[in-house]
């Protein structure tokens, strides 16, 4: 079964596989290259990344997939509709769904991922990754907000992979204990709130030195790679090293 629970018939040996998931493309682009033959058009990574290309992760081009005849389709819970995954199980694919909102879920979901969805073993940059992570959390810690998009203004709520990220690094987020995942806060509040840093990451919204932290006035604010915030495959082991220094104020 995948990390929703559904029981998935994946061959025994795998040779095309579709990443519906830009971090999961390059998981599996630097572990299984030659399986790797569709991904979305925001798969980015790796640079020369040479598929065929199935639109977005919100609208995927259904019948081009099929068309790829692929072993196996990786998708996210978060990131891929639900009714998109079942028009392709009903269409005769195997459909591996992700789940991940804590580091620890990436490790473990990943190495299923890898062993039962891919048909190979565990990657040894998984491992490199894991031992990155093996840090004591910080003593000294801040609050922040971390905005994903504006107009209207949404942040990073409750059980999200880049919420528990920066709570390893001693960054709390104030928005952590909200009911929703990415709540719409109006500008004036997020202000209100008096954030030690906001943090800003260059994806989904690209956020930028000059276009961001101007709507903070008097507050720290952090340019950071959405990539190393909120991916999970290959990039983990150099967000370890690269997100501490991001997130100094600039």
């Amino acid at each position: 079964m995948d990390d929703i629970g559904v029981p998935v018939t994946v061959p025994e040996t795998v040779r095309r596989i579709v990443s519906l998931v830009p971090s999961l493309t390059e998981a599996v682009a630097a572990t299984v290259p030659g399986a790797l033959v569709g991904a979305t058009d925001w798969c980015s990574h790796p640079a020369d990344l040479d598929v065929a290309r199935v639109r977005g992760t919100k609208n995927p081009d259904l019948e081009a997939i099929v068309r790829l005849r692929p072993d196996v389709v990786l998708a996210n819970a978060e990131e891929n509709r639900p009714a998109d995954l079942e028009a392709l199980r009903a269409a005769g694919l195997a459909v591996w769904v992700t789940r991940i909102e804590t580091l620890e879920q990436a490790f473990a979901s990943l190495e299923r991922m890898f062993l039962h969805a891919c048909r190979t073993s565990r990657p040894a940059w998984l491992d490199a990754a894991e031992d990155a992570w093996r840090r004591p959390a910080p003593a000294d810690r801040r609050t922040a907000i971390v905005p994903i998009w504006r107009r209207p203004w949404m942040v990073v709520g409750r059980d999200t992979f880049a919420g528990d990220m920066l709570r390893r690094l001693g960054v709390d987020n104030l928005y952590a204990g909200h009911a929703e995942r990415y709540p719409k806060v109006p500008l004036a509040e997020l202000v209100a709130r008096r954030p030690g840093l906001v943090v800003l990451p260059d994806e989904p919204y690209a956020f930028a030195a000059d276009d961001g932290p101007e709507c903070f006035p008097g507050l720290d604010c952090a340019l950071v790679s959405g990539r190393l915030l909120t991916w999970y495959g290959p990039s983990l082991a150099e967000a370890a090293q690269a997100l501490p220094h991001a997130l100094v104020a600039r």
